[in-house]
């Protein structure tokens, strides 16, 4: 007899030294953070394919106009002082911002991407960043990390 109800989550290797945001509250456009300071990984010079895996305990839609982008970035600049380049990107937010057919609700989700830039360039620098906009009174809690794709 097999169990056909129970929920598929999908489960990645977790690295603490790959945590790119700890839990909490994101209500305004923000570089995430890990214990309170900006957290950035060096992933060296070579190709790194990865996933973000974010894990969303709230996501504010009451507005109907809240949009979170939550951004994979990557640079040059072991400070991010230049050369910054999205190189993936996860809308999540109610359906009016996002284009979905339904708004986003908490759960996992995942976001594949590399760190070479569209002109072949590899950045060995990432950190997390997350663009928020519309009406917000609560935001986005979530916490996320980097896992080898």
């Amino acid at each position: 007899m097999s169990y056909t109800s129970a929920k598929q989550r999908p489960s990645f290797t977790f690295d603490a030294n790959l945590q790119m945001k700890d839990a909490g509250l994101v209500a305004a456009s923000a570089q995430a953070q890990v214990a309170g300071a900006d957290k950035i990984v060096n992933v060296g010079s070579g190709r790194y394919n990865g996933k973000l895996v974010i894990d969303a305990t709230a996501i504010e839609v009451d507005s109907s106009n809240e949009l979170y982008s939550i951004e994979v970035q990557g640079s040059t600049s072991a400070t991010f002082a230049s050369g910054i380049v999205v190189l993936a990107e996860r809308q999540l937010g109610h359906s009016s911002t996002t284009g979905s057919s339904a708004s986003d609700v908490a759960g996992r989700y995942t976001l594949d991407f590399s760190n070479v830039d569209v002109d072949g360039a590899r950045l060995p620098y990432l950190r997390v960043y997350t663009r928020v906009a519309g009406t917000i009174a609560t935001g986005i809690n979530y916490a996320a990390w980097i896992t080898k794709r």
